[in-house]
């Protein structure tokens, strides 16, 4: 029953994973470019939650009213500013701008609000640590199970945009073939900035939970980024559903692996990582059960 409960938790802690990687996986199947300062968006959403919270008394719920569209409008600026331009120089350039966003954005985080560990755990009164019990002893917690519910709606609702409305259809046009798009009435510029748009308003999201199920800083970031990437390239880097499966394996890999040792948590979801690319670098297909449905 102990073996239950660990997979239960670990399958709960994938839907994190997947919720914090869903905007870098949508970036990538629409536009093919990978966010380095995804990890650091997210922080920068938990601190402008924090900062509403701590200064107005604002609940993070009611603060995702104003910064999700606020991470929208940042989407924006983000592609009509650097990734547009220095996409034109090739695929590296815009991986360097975005590290250097990264690094940029940890450092102003440093300067405006220090090295102290926050959370929005405090701000949303019980949450943070509720739950039920199920029969045998397993326990679920209300904001784990929040989550990952949250993450299963983000995900599903994005794979519903892109294949059942006329901007989602238009968005996989351009990401196709952004000339062919462009000659049928798709201002293909125009298009990739609204998908940067909205990548940007799930990072705000996934930067909500994290500051409400955990402690954050201003160098958090990084490590979230890893996380993301290795649920991505797990599920699949090309699949919003893929990566729901990718967050699972990783999740239940590390609550399996802290049950080996204290330190498997980390490892136990780094090996699993390094064994699927691999498999994936000799042609294998982990996952292959999974539809292969791309994501633009």
């Amino acid at each position: 029953m102990d073996n239950l409960n660990q997979l239960i938790q670990g399958v709960l802690l994938g839907g994190y994973y997947a919720l914090l990687a869903c905007g870098l996986s949508f970036m990538y199947g629409v536009m093919r470019m990978i966010n380095l300062a995804h990890g650091s968006l997210a922080i920068v959403a938990a601190y402008a939650l924090f900062f509403l919270a701590d200064r107005w008394e604002i609940h993070p719920f009611v603060g995702l009213l104003v910064v999700v569209p606020a991470m929208a409008a940042f989407g924006w600026l983000l592609h009509r500013l650097v990734l547009e331009r220095s996409a034109r120089s090739g695929a590296l350039v815009p991986l360097l701008s975005t590290f250097g966003l990264a690094g940029i954005l940890d450092n102003v985080m440093f300067q405006s609000f220090g090295a102290d560990t926050r959370s929005l755990a405090p701000y949303i009164d019980t949450l943070s640590y509720d739950g039920f019990s199920l029969p045998g002893g397993l326990a679920v917690g209300h904001l784990s199970l929040l989550t990952f519910a949250t993450a299963v709606v983000l995900l599903g609702g994005l794979q519903w945009f892109l294949h059942h409305t006329a901007l989602g259809r238009r968005i996989r046009a351009a990401s196709e073939d952004p000339a062919t798009a462009e000659l049928v009435g798709v201002n293909a510029r125009a298009t990739f900035a609204l998908a940067s748009a909205i990548a940007l308003m799930t990072v705000g999201v996934a930067g909500a939970f994290l500051a409400m199920r955990a402690t954050f800083d201003p160098y958090t970031g990084p490590m979230q980024l890893i996380f993301a990437f290795e649920a991505i390239i797990i599920g699949g880097p090309r699949s919003l559903w893929g990566t729901l499966a990718g967050g699972i394996v990783l999740g239940v890999a590390q609550s399996l692996g802290a049950k080996v040792h204290p330190q498997g948590f980390l490892i136990a979801g780094h090996v699993v990582f390094l064994g699927v690319l691999l498999a994936r670098v000799s042609g294998l297909r982990p996952l292959a059960w999974l539809p292969r449905k791309r994501a633009a």
